[in-house]
């Protein structure tokens, strides 16, 4: 069957009988590709059943109704899977990594905001962790920041009220335990927000650091989120 160059849309063929078969592939096809939104890039074994327009980009060694169809875009529609072929250039959300893709002409970039024309990446990232206040007067985390990162800034949202006799917190890593806030709040939703004046560069994965302020830590929770620059090399 004849399909359009850009998203392999199905054609019409003259007298073509059952027309609304290609038309409702046709528009199956677009609903699954505009604003496009990917259940998943790394599942290999497809769904018996999605809801209809559900998309899901195919990677390697993917089975049942999706093998040989490695790289492509399968879209549920109407009880089955269609396919479509991704270009440099389109974008993508993955919902199950919460990050935009930019496709590079071989594959899906996460957090891509720049290509070059052999594949060197300007991504922006998110790294998001929620961690349990420990007692005692400072509190580090098991989530670090990713080696290799430029970080803009850390932000964070009290997800479960700090008791103790801490007045309030800091929020830092080693050596800088202020870097990204002091005078904290310690009630559920109190939140950070750590805006570097100058990104800094972490060669090696860093743990934070929450410091009790005029006390100590009894417990808590607080989820945090890691906002930095990374960047990828050209291909040969």
């Amino acid at each position: 069957m004849a399909e359009t160059s850009q998203l392999n849309l199905p054609l019409l063929a003259p007298s073509q009988a059952q027309k609304t078969v290609t038309v409702n592939e046709a528009l199956a096809r677009i609903d699954g590709l505009a604003q496009m939104v990917l259940a998943s890039r790394s599942v290999t074994l497809p769904p018996v059943a999605a809801a209809e327009g559900t998309a899901y980009g195919v990677p390697p060694g993917a089975v049942n109704d999706w093998a040989g169809q490695d790289g492509r875009v399968a879209i549920f529609a109407n009880g089955g899977w269609v396919f479509a072929t991704p270009k440099r250039g389109w974008r993508a959300f993955v919902l199950d990594e919460s990050s935009p893709v930019l496709h590079d002409g071989t594959g899906w970039q996460a957090g891509a905001v720049a290509l070059s024309a052999h594949g060197a990446g300007l991504m922006l990232r998110v790294a998001e962790f929620d961690h349990a206040v420990g007692a005692g007067t400072t509190s580090v985390t098991t989530g670090l920041i990713p080696a290799g990162g430029m970080v803009i800034a850390v932000t964070a949202r009290v997800t479960v009220a700090i008791t103790g006799t801490a007045s309030s917190w800091a929020l830092g890593n080693p050596g800088a335990v202020d870097r990204f806030g002091a005078g904290l709040g310690l009630a559920l939703g109190s939140y950070a927000r750590g805006m570097l004046g100058t990104p800094m560069t972490y060669w090696s994965a860093t743990p934070l650091t929450l410091t009790a302020a005029g006390g100590d830590f009894a417990g808590g929770g607080i989820r945090l989120a890691v906002h930095y620059i990374d960047i990828g090399v050209p291909s040969l």
